[in-house]
C-alpha cells in the first residue's frame, strides 16, 4: 500500500509558471500507473504562460475560478469542471476570480519537463 499527503510534496514551478505540487509519478513514486497526478496553482490576476504538452491533459478545478484558453478557444472554468486539454494543444490558464485558482493536472503519459514547452 502506497499513502502520500500533500502537505509531503515540495511545491515548484512548472515551466508554465504555475506552482505544482507533484502528488504521484512513476517516475518517482512505486507506483505502476501510466499517468501523474499534480496540484497545480495560478494567483490571483495571474496566468500561466502559453505553452503546450507533448502529452495529453486533464484539468479538475478544486477551487477558483478562470478563463482557460486553447489553441484559438476559451472556456470559462469553475471549481467542479473538469477539461481535456489534448497532446500538442497551446495552452494557457488566466485566473479572473477573487482568490487563487487550484486544479488537479492528471497527465498521460506521466509529464515531463522536457515534453512541457513554453512558448513565451
Amino acid at each position: 500500500m502506497f499513502v502520500k499527503n500533500l502537505s509531503d510534496c515540495e511545491k515548484f514551478s512548472a515551466n508554465d509558471g504555475c506552482d505544482i505540487q507533484e502528488l504521484l509519478h512513476p517516475a518517482n513514486d512505486p507506483v505502476d500507473i501510466p499517468y501523474s497526478i499534480a496540484i497545480a496553482s495560478v494567483q490571483t490576476g495571474k496566468r500561466s504562460y502559453k505553452h503546450r504538452l507533448e502529452q495529453s491533459e486533464i484539468y479538475f478545478i478544486l477551487s477558483g475560478s478562470g478563463v482557460m484558453h486553447m489553441n484559438d478557444k476559451e472556456k470559462a472554468l469553475q471549481q467542479g469542471d473538469v477539461m481535456l486539454i489534448p497532446a500538442g494543444s497551446v495552452q494557457w490558464l488566466e485566473n479572473t476570480g477573487d482568490y487563487e485558482i487550484q486544479f488537479m493536472a492528471i497527465v498521460s503519459p506521466p509529464w515531463t519537463e522536457a515534453g512541457d514547452i513554453r512558448l513565451e
